[in-house]
């Protein structure tokens, strides 16, 4: 992730994203760099455009909320069982009140 993270942080500055420049930035955060890894990253980045790039990402999480709405649903649920029990202890609590009638 961080050399993609350099990429960003170069395209962000306005900086040609090169190997020598993220090999630089990653040199600078103090990681062990692998030329391979960074050939591949600017070989991939050649033909995007990282600005259209992050703005079809930034529209993604929004597709994310009704997936987030789905523990709200969850809720009443957890209320109609915690009414069941409720009502559980109640029929037993009058049971019990019963035997005690037949002891005396």
């Amino acid at each position: 992730m961080e050399y993609i993270y350099a990429a960003l942080l170069l395209h962000n500055a306005g900086k040609d994203v090169t190997e020598e420049n993220v090999t630089a930035v990653l040199n600078a955060a103090g990681v062990a760099v692998q030329d391979a890894r960074v050939k591949a990253l600017v070989a991939a980045l050649e033909d995007v455009n990282i600005e259209e790039a992050i703005s079809k990402a930034a529209v993604a999480p929004v597709a994310a909320a009704p997936a987030a709405a789905a523990p709200a649903a969850a809720a009443p649920a957890a209320e109609e069982e915690a009414e069941e029990e409720s009502k559980k202890e109640e029929e037993e609590e009058s049971g019990m009140a019963g035997l005690g009638a037949l002891f005396g």
